[in-house]
């Protein structure tokens, strides 16, 4: 594999209030067909997460997900009875493998998280969360 090299001033930035997010590659309502994935990294995110908001639940399937914890504190909570507050830090990996629903939302009331989240394409599908 090639190496690219992607500046952070090419990456599309959204802000919508409670979220400022820069993606490197097509994410959302982002798309370049030039920049849908890296080999098997398909997202990085630099996100910043307002006070007590955040991503309500929502699935994943086929896909591990890194969370980076750069400030703050990330509470995750998902349908496996899984709950915890992500600290500054601290690094958080889900295989969403067959499908996995969660929520993440900034667990400080007075400031910011800012996180970088990964996605890698997993290599080998439909197994368990």
């Amino acid at each position: 594999m090639k190496a690219v090299l992607h500046k952070a001033a090419t990456r599309w930035q959204v802000n919508h209030g409670w979220l400022e997010a820069k993606h490197s590659f097509s994410f959302a309502n982002y798309y370049n067909p030039e920049r849908m994935h890296f080999g098997v990294l398909r997202v990085l995110n630099d996100d910043k997460i307002a006070p007590a908001r955040g991503f309500g639940t929502h699935p994943h399937d086929n896909m591990e997900i890194i969370s980076i914890l750069l400030e703050g504190d990330l509470e995750h909570k998902d349908n496996m009875s899984n709950g915890t507050i992500i600290k500054q830090g601290d690094v958080q990996v889900m295989s969403a493998g067959s499908g996995i629903t969660h929520s993440e939302f900034n667990a400080n009331k007075d400031r910011n998280v800012k996180l970088l989240q990964i996605w890698l394409f997993p290599n080998k599908t439909k197994c368990p969360p």
